[in-house]
């Protein structure tokens, strides 16, 4: 058997024995069901954990990750997930959480070709050219592309408030908070980029759905 294989069916044998040990009925009340107050929309990014990022618990998270936490209104997968936190689950909070040194953001500023990865990041190349002025006018690189990753969480969260899933929500007279992030890969602290939408005052009036 493979080392490393063989190293995670061990870890997990470890973690089992050391919250039994804690709590012989940790995994019996845990099977009981799920009411996190929460749904993370992240990057696929291995590192950025969602539930050690915010300290939370097994059942206190539900979780949604794609290459660069981008909400696309065709991708079922998302919108799947998306129903079923704020429909089934009544998450309170939906958190868009981004992280410095996105490779699907750098990709995205650039031009070379990776594999169908191409037509995902698109979506981020849209998010460029409605903000093409004001990045335009970063000359340094590195700042450019933080700047270019706080956007694309922006966009996010907008694109979150625009689906009829939260505006249905909203219109039922729904608890939901629309919360955007941005994580530091060598700090470990988030950044709050102070977008945050609890109904749909503050989209365009085309975007707003009657129902």
């Amino acid at each position: 058997m493979n080392d490393f294989y063989k190293k995670i069916l061990d870890n997990n044998k470890d973690w089992v024995e050391q919250q039994l040990a804690v709590d012989e009925n940790y995994f019996k009340d845990l099977s009981k069901g799920q009411n996190p107050p929460l749904l993370w929309i992240g990057c696929s990014d291995s590192r950025v954990p969602a539930n050690e990022i915010i300290g939370a618990k097994p059942g206190e998270v539900f979780v949604h990750r794609n290459i660069a936490n981008l909400v696309v209104h065709t991708d079922i997968n998302m919108l799947s997930v998306l129903d079923y936190a704020v429909n089934a689950l009544k998450v309170k909070h939906v958190l868009v959480c981004g992280h410095y040194g996105c490779g699907g953001v750098k990709a995205a500023m650039g031009n070379q070709s990776i594999g169908i990865i191409d037509n995902w990041i698109r979506n981020i190349k849209d998010v460029y050219r409605v903000n093409k002025e004001e990045l335009n006018a970063i000359e340094d690189e590195d700042k450019k592309f933080n700047r270019m990753v706080e956007l694309n969480v922006i966009e996010q969260v907008f694109n979150l408030a625009k689906t009829s899933i939260v505006q249905n929500a909203w219109n039922n007279g729904q608890e939901l908070h629309l919360h955007g992030w941005v994580y530091g890969l060598n700090s470990g602290y988030v950044t709050d980029l102070n977008v945050n939408f609890s109904n749909n005052d503050d989209l365009d009036t085309m975007f707003k759905l009657n129902f």
